[in-house]
């Protein structure tokens, strides 16, 4: 694992490719090393409704939850938020653009006794 969503204003897909976003952030997690590329899992999701600030159109958010399961070393957390992070800001690169963003990610940590997880992709890229 981990499960990676990445939030946003739905005016950043006005402007940006949010199938490349994805693309992204996944990529960096797993050139990361953090996660084993059966358990990683990243998806977008719009939010229509928010204000930013003092509502000027311009602004907008994206925040990437990264949830993982316990025990990896702080160093590792940090060199990945910083790695994906870095890697999606630089997709949404672009000194044309007129969006404002405020960028955030965070890692939860799952608590694995109230978790259940039936993993059958794991399975399918073992037998190939």
């Amino acid at each position: 694992m981990p499960h990676i969503t990445i939030e946003y204003s739905s005016n950043v897909a006005e402007h940006h490719d949010i199938d490349a976003l994805v693309e992204t952030v996944h990529e960096a997690a797993l050139q990361h090393g953090l996660p084993a590329l059966p358990g990683l899992r990243t998806r977008a999701v719009a939010r229509e409704h928010y204000r930013i600030a003092d509502g000027d159109p311009n602004f907008a958010f994206v925040v990437i939850h990264c949830r993982i399961a316990p025990g990896r070393p702080q160093e590792a957390k940090t060199t990945f938020l910083e790695q994906v992070l870095g890697a999606a800001e630089k997709r949404l690169d672009d000194e044309d653009d007129t969006l404002v963003v405020a960028w955030a990610i965070e890692i939860t940590e799952m608590v694995t006794e109230l978790r259940i997880n039936h993993n059958r992709v794991r399975t399918a890229i073992e037998r190939r």
